[in-house]
Order: C-alpha cells, then sequence, then structure tokens
C-alpha cells in the first residue's frame, strides 16, 4: 500500500530549525533574486546555526530493483533525511508539490520542505510520506 503525502503536517524541531534558517534569508536579502541565490543563502545561514545538509543530493530512482540512469537532484538533503526544495518563484503550485512527493519517493526521506522565496514572503509546505 502507497503512503499517502501529508501537507502541512506538524513539524518537528529539524524542519522547524529549517524554517527558521530559511524565514532569516528573505528577511537580509528580501525577494526578487534567482533561486540560485536563495539556495546559496540558504546554505550559509543553516552551516552558521550548525543544520547539517548535503547540498545538490543526487536521489536515484530504482526500477523493480534497478537503478535507472535517469533521477533527481534536490536543493538540499538535511539531517539525513529532509528533502527541502526550494524555489523563487510568485507562488506554489501543484506541480511543485508533486516534485517534491517525487523526491521523497526517490529519496525513500519522510519529510519534505517544499520553501518559496520568490513571494513577498516566504511560502513554506511540508509534507510527510
Amino acid at each position: 500500500m502507497d503512503s499517502v503525502p501529508i501537507q502541512n503536517a506538524g513539524g518537528d524541531p529539524e524542519t522547524h530549525a529549517i524554517i527558521g534558517a530559511a524565514m532569516e534569508v528573505p528577511r537580509v536579502l528580501g525577494h526578487g533574486f534567482l533561486e540560485a541565490v536563495y539556495q546559496e543563502a540558504l546554505a550559509v545561514e543553516m552551516t552558521a546555526r550548525n543544520i547539517p545538509f548535503e547540498r545538490e543530493k543526487d536521489l536515484a530512482i530504482v526500477f523493480k530493483g534497478t537503478p535507472l540512469k535517469t533521477g533527481y537532484r534536490a536543493d538540499f538533503l538535511c539531517d539525513g533525511g529532509i528533502v527541502v526544495e526550494i524555489k523563487a518563484i510568485r507562488t506554489l503550485t501543484g506541480n511543485d508539490e508533486a516534485q517534491l512527493l517525487n523526491y521523497l519517493k526517490a529519496s525513500q526521506a519522510h519529510r519534505g520542505l517544499l520553501l518559496n522565496f520568490g513571494s513577498p514572503s516566504l511560502q513554506q509546505k511540508r509534507m510527510v510520506l
């Protein structure tokens, strides 16, 4: 039986710490920058807050026991099991949520954060698989 994603599920200390770091980024930079700028700034802020992460983490997709050559790349894999995908767009869409869900399935992680720095205030969605 497949797991059903739960959006905006109750948080935990690790995701709250990541969200806190993410909130600091637009507070200092403002909005209007490209995604790459926010990604780099978030890496600096998470380092300053001692949040462990891997940046641009490759996620393999396995089909019937065979790893596929095509895979995904998550912006961050934090605390060993939280997929963080960032955007710098006007507003999040269902496609963005589907992307995070696919990343969760590929990584076999159970928690994910979708962070959008492109709106006037930080948009965030938590997903638990």
